[in-house]
This record gives structure tokens, sequence and C-alpha cells, in this order.
């Protein structure tokens, strides 16, 4: 997708510091962080949202949850604990339509979600 910012990111377009990377996915600090650690998890590929996911892409949820799991570790957050969110859809508050994960710690992120 040409206009996609994090399509952008991965051929290099807009320069990003990767802090993970491999053959399907980067990893990259959000640059408007929610929490001490704000990492941004995408797959290379470019697809929109989850439900955009096919079996095809089975591997790639896979390798996006372990390297979740290296990411905290290097970041300190492992064992103190971490969330690991994909929203899927404007009211769930995907901003960029390209599959991506927040993983935040780094503090106590409280309850999961707020009545309103």
């Amino acid at each position: 997708m040409e206009d996609c910012i994090f399509c952008k990111i991965v051929s290099g377009e807009i320069k990003s510091d990767f802090i993970y990377e491999d053959d399907d996915i980067v990893a990259f600090l959000d640059i408007s962080p929610k929490a001490p650690v704000h990492v941004l998890i995408i797959p290379k590929e470019h697809i929109n949202a989850v439900y955009d996911l096919g079996s095809s892409q089975e591997k790639i949820l896979g390798k996006i949850h372990l390297a979740a799991q290296k990411i905290a570790g290097r970041k300190g957050i492992r064992e103190s604990g971490y969330r690991l969110i994909c929203n899927n859809g404007k009211d769930a508050g995907q901003e960029v339509e390209h599959l991506h994960w927040h993983l935040l710690g780094g503090k106590n992120l409280g309850g999961l979600i707020e009545k309103s």
C-alpha cells in the first residue's frame, strides 16, 4: 500500500530504528508512547486488520507473539508483566490500517477498560 505509513517504515522510505526484525516482522518504538515501554510490532506484509487474516498468515501470528516475548525480555518487563494489544477497526481504536500490536509495560497498567 503506497500511502501506508507502516509500509513506508518497512521499506525504509521512512526511517525508524528497529528494535527487532526478522524475515516477516519488525518492531519499533511508538512515537506517542502510552507507557514507559511502548513498542509497535508489525508484519512486513501489508494486512489491513485482523478480519483480513487468512490461513497463510498463521506463521506470522506465532512469530509476533514470540517476538513480543523477546522484546519484553530485552526491555526488562518480561517478569513484571506487559500488555499486548491488537486493535481491530475504528471503534477499537485502530488508527493505522496495517495490522499491528502494541506492547506496553514498564508500569502498572491497571484494569483493562473503564466502563463509560
